[in-house]
């Protein structure tokens, strides 16, 4: 298939984005904040504009990496516009970061400023002698008025960055330039920065816009991050490109999510893996179908949850892939979806295939093998893991992107996802580092080993449970392990289960390194500490 966007994807940047439907449909809203402000597409263009005229006379400039801390709120999306229209590189950080997770994220990146809540400046004082590139810093709030001696960098309000519109810069960003930062879970190494062109970005929206029966006159319900491309990209950036309205909230509440749907007249929003679950826990009111949504993309989404949400809500639920190295090549078609499958490849722009992992080659329809892709249009998805080359020629060999999943193809070209070959664990919607916890582990007085792995959760979804297998030189407390943890890890990544080991009963190659896949195997055991019922846990739970 050949694709000539030779013309407009001149015009994949921000910048024009904002600009073209600011003279188009300027007084329409682009982005309602539930309980915050909203914005019209006049407003956001404005916005875009004073926050990069207010880093242009604060000597922030094209270039620099901007990092956020901040939550789903008014400040974030003025940031993000305003960097871009600056041609500044947008660095998002999960809020729940700590510790040398945060330091680690802020050292790779490169990043000179942040943005952050005042909810997130007790985090810096601790980690401040280890920043090497952090110059200022950027409160949306009120901040301790002794917190620029304490950092010994200069602190101030996020308003000093809201300037005059009329001394902003005009981008000179193309689509293949550099427009963002986003970290994904590290598997034998720390997390790795995603270097994301803004063509990248753009494909995110364009995506939900060819493949959801999203248009102009639609609204898209965002409950997700908007530090992740799901909610970022996906879903805003989808409405801006379309000239469409998004509904923004806070964070996910299950209890508010068809109150939201109706209010605000949804026609689309996205959930994530035990979301779902959480929706379908609520009590039945009789009248889920009184609504105007029609279409949930989820990822992942249990078959069965799929049906019972259709049949509940009277909507199409349809499953898709991605990631972001490599966007969402893969959408179920609305029209002839297929149970437990994650889609069919977005054929414009991605090329999809089944492989050996070992030889690259592909493997016959049915057969399980990596999921590998590749774009066919110049950045159509990362350019790399920043900082990091030999991690990007590992996942980029013989011309396709290695994502580390297994999978297997139909005979129809429909996609099934299986499992996964990496190390990488998914937990409440986040990718977790079991190398970034191990190490925050091995802080812990005595415990001289451990191994992080994934087991299954306890509900369908796909999901996983955290658990660490240690091995100690003391006997160990697991309660007190578990307050370590919620000290120096998200609290996304903290274990749930522990167990406890002696060093020769973990399985190990010839060189050494623990076999993960035999800990997977033997899974939860008796033995096994269970933090949410505080004991043992009483039955074996093979991976």
């Amino acid at each position: 298939m050949t694709v000539d966007l030779s013309k407009e994807i001149q015009h994949w940047t921000t910048p024009q984005v904002l600009a073209h439907w600011a003279a188009t449909t300027p007084d329409k809203t682009a982005v309602q904040f539930i309980d915050g402000p909203g914005f019209t597409y006049r407003d956001i263009h404005q916005c875009s504009r004073q926050v990069a005229a207010g880093l242009r006379a604060a000597g922030i400039g094209a270039g620099a990496r901007i990092a956020t801390l901040l939550p789903n709120a008014a400040e974030f999306c003025e940031l993000w516009w305003g960097c871009h229209q600056a041609d500044a590189v947008l660095v998002g950080l999960n809020t729940e970061l700590l510790g040398s997770f945060l330091s680690h994220a802020l050292n790779l990146s490169e990043s000179s400023v942040l943005v952050c809540s005042p909810d997130q400046v007790s985090k810096l004082s601790s980690i401040i002698g280890d920043l090497q590139s952090l110059t200022r810093v950027f409160v949306t709030g009120d901040y301790p008025e002794e917190l620029e001696s304490t950092l010994g960098i200069p602190v101030a309000s996020f308003d000093t960055l809201r300037g005059d519109a009329a001394q902003a810069p005009d981008s000179a960003s193309s689509f293949q330039d550099l427009a963002c930062l986003m970290f994904t879970s590290g598997t034998t190494g720390p997390s790795k920065a995603v270097m994301m062109p803004h063509a990248h970005c753009y494909l995110y929206g364009q995506g939900t816009i060819d493949n959801l029966d999203f248009h102009q006159d639609d609204t898209y319900y965002v409950n997700m991050p908007l530090f992740h491309c799901n909610g970022l990209f996906m879903q805003l950036y989808a409405c801006l490109i379309n000239g469409a309205t998004a509904v923004i909230r806070s964070r996910f509440s299950a209890s508010r999510w068809l109150e939201d749907i109706r209010t605000y007249s949804i026609t689309h929003t996205n959930l994530l893996g035990v979301m779902t679950e959480f929706v379908d826990q609520q009590p039945v009111s009789g009248d889920e179908r009184d609504h105007c949504l029609r279409v949930i993309a989820a990822a992942p989404a249990a078959p069965t949850f799929i049906e019972r949400f259709e049949r509940r809500f009277g909507i199409r639920m349809v499953e898709i892939y991605g990631m972001s190295e490599v966007n969402i090549p893969l959408f179920t078609p609305l029209d002839a979806p297929r149970p437990g499958s994650c889609g069919k490849p977005y054929g414009k722009y991605f090329e999809v295939r089944i492989a050996d992992a070992a030889t690259d080659l592909a493997v016959p329809h049915g057969e399980v093998g990596e999921i590998q892709v590749r774009p066919r249009i110049s950045a159509g998805f990362m350019s790399g893991y920043y900082r990091m080359p030999e991690k990007t020629i590992e996942a980029w060999k013989n011309l396709w992107f290695h994502t580390g999943d297994a999978g297997r193809m139909d005979a129809d070209g429909y996609f099934y996802f299986v499992d996964r070959l990496k190390d990488c664990i998914r937990r409440r919607g986040e990718n977790i580092s079991s190398f970034e916890v191990e190490t925050a582990l091995l802080d812990y007085p005595g415990i001289r080993e451990c191994a992080v792995i994934a087991v299954p959760a306890d509900v369908e979804g796909g999901e996983d449970e955290v658990m660490a297998i240690i091995v100690s030189d003391q006997d160990p407390d697991p309660s007190a392990i578990i307050e370590h943890c919620r000290k120096s890890i998200p609290r996304y990544a903290i274990p749930r289960y522990l167990r406890f080991a002696n060093a020769d009963e973990i399985p190990r190659t010839s060189t050494n390194k623990i076999r993960k896949v035999e800990l997977r195997k033997q899974g939860v055991t008796e033995t096994t500490w269970d933090s949410e019922n505080q004991h043992k846990h009483q039955k074996l739970s093979p991976a």
